[in-house]
């Protein structure tokens, strides 16, 4: 083991279905990675989700015309648009995100977010650990 590499204890991962990374587990193969839904009450993004002592990452897919309905979690998110066009709204500004763009929800904050039904969205997400990867559901 390097100088630089701490022993830490294995903690459950916050997420259910995520991978929690071990101590000495550097290096993921995503494709290998199980998939899971990212808000099972309100959003059809599923993929691999790997989840460390402070950070969560996953690699999203949303089919062509679904997406989430307003949620918000106590963690803030980072969305990066990879494939397809995100028609999302955060903080109830609306816009269109095409590849390549950064999208940032700051904690508590409400928002959604859908595949255009020209084609399926494939995004990269990160969170601050202080909370799974699921949020909660905004109120009728």
């Amino acid at each position: 083991m390097s100088g630089t590499a701490k022993l830490r204890e294995t903690a459950p991962a916050r997420t259910p279905g995520a991978k929690r990374a071990q101590a000495g587990e550097y290096y993921f193969e995503l494709a290998k990675v199980d998939r899971i839904l990212g808000g099972p009450d309100y959003s059809t993004a599923f993929g691999p989700c790997v989840e460390g002592d402070r950070m969560i990452m996953a690699l999203m897919r949303m089919a062509a015309g679904t997406g989430s309905e307003m949620h918000k979690h106590p963690n803030e998110q980072w969305i990066y648009v990879l494939e397809g066009t995100l028609d999302t709204v955060v903080d109830g500004k609306a816009r269109k995100a095409a590849p390549g763009t950064l999208i940032y929800i700051p904690a508590g904050t409400l928002h959604r977010a859908g595949a255009t039904p020209e084609g399926d969205v494939v995004f990269f997400t990160a969170k601050d650990g202080s909370h799974g990867l699921h949020g909660f559901k905004a109120a009728p």
